[in-house]
């Protein structure tokens, strides 16, 4: 069964684990190419674009694959909604495996807000000490309150940070532990955090830091997605999986 895996977050490298040994499959794991050094892949890997719909549903086609898999970041709204239409036009079947998005707990002082426009007015005019956890993209936004210091944390270094007048850049990779967001927070005297409402435990300690710190978050939520099947466990991904192998 040869299954192509839109990849780039955890869940698409549990899955890429899952499928390794197994002799059943072939699976391919597609990475984006935005991040320089993504973590190796246990299976055959492929990075780059597919040159859009028609690309991906003729990539489907050619190398027979009999399942595609959305393991993209649920903010990836643009390659979800190409594997949905790719699927449709190539009669591969399509599942998203994405994990649920975070909810507030008790103490939480969330603002969830529809956008990166939205999160940056959310700041306010009074100068703050920001926390960037949203990734790379649209840091540009940000330049449109210059009055506040962001802590920019990312994997690359994004060339837009030089339109933020008062930041520092921190390089790293998830996961994060409590403990050392705690630590920095309180060392960079943290007075506010932005993120992505991408949910999953890799990058969730920084919400119960902030909730002990009584940091407000700014919370950007995730796009809708609509028109195909969802999974949030890898035990689901797997029995969908096998109820969609090919008739010998």
């Amino acid at each position: 069964m040869r299954i192509l895996i839109l990849g780039g977050t955890t869940q698409a490298s549990d899955l890429a684990s899952a499928l390794a040994t197994r002799a059943d499959v072939e699976p391919l794991l597609s990475l984006a190419g935005r991040t320089q050094n993504p973590a190796p892949a246990p299976i055959p890997c492929r990075v780059g674009g597919f040159g859009g719909v028609e690309g991906l549903a003729t990539f489907l086609r050619d190398h027979q694959f009999d399942a595609l898999i959305d393991a993209t970041h649920p903010f990836a709204a643009q390659i979800s909604a190409n594997a949905r239409a790719a699927s449709a036009a190539s009669s591969v079947p399509l599942l998203v495996f994405s994990r649920p998005a975070w909810a507030p707990n008790e103490g939480d002082d969330w603002s969830e807000v529809g956008g990166v426009a939205e999160a940056v007015a959310a700041l306010g005019a009074k100068p703050r000490r920001v926390f960037l956890t949203h990734g790379r993209l649209q840091l540009a936004a940000f330049a449109a309150a210059p009055q506040h210091f962001y802590l920019v944390r990312a994997i690359d270094r994004p060339e837009e940070l030089r339109l933020l007048p008062h930041h520092k850049f921190i390089s790293a990779r998830g996961p994060f532990t409590l403990e050392g967001e705690r630590d920095i927070m309180r060392a960079e005297r943290i007075e506010f955090l932005v993120s992505k409402n991408s949910g999953g435990g890799a990058t969730a300690a920084k919400l119960v830091a902030a909730r002990e710190l009584k940091i407000p978050v700014v919370l950007i939520a995730r796009p809708q997605a609509e028109g195909a099947e969802e999974a949030a466990r890898l035990a689901d991904v797997l029995d969908w999986i096998e109820a969609h192998r090919p008739a010998p």
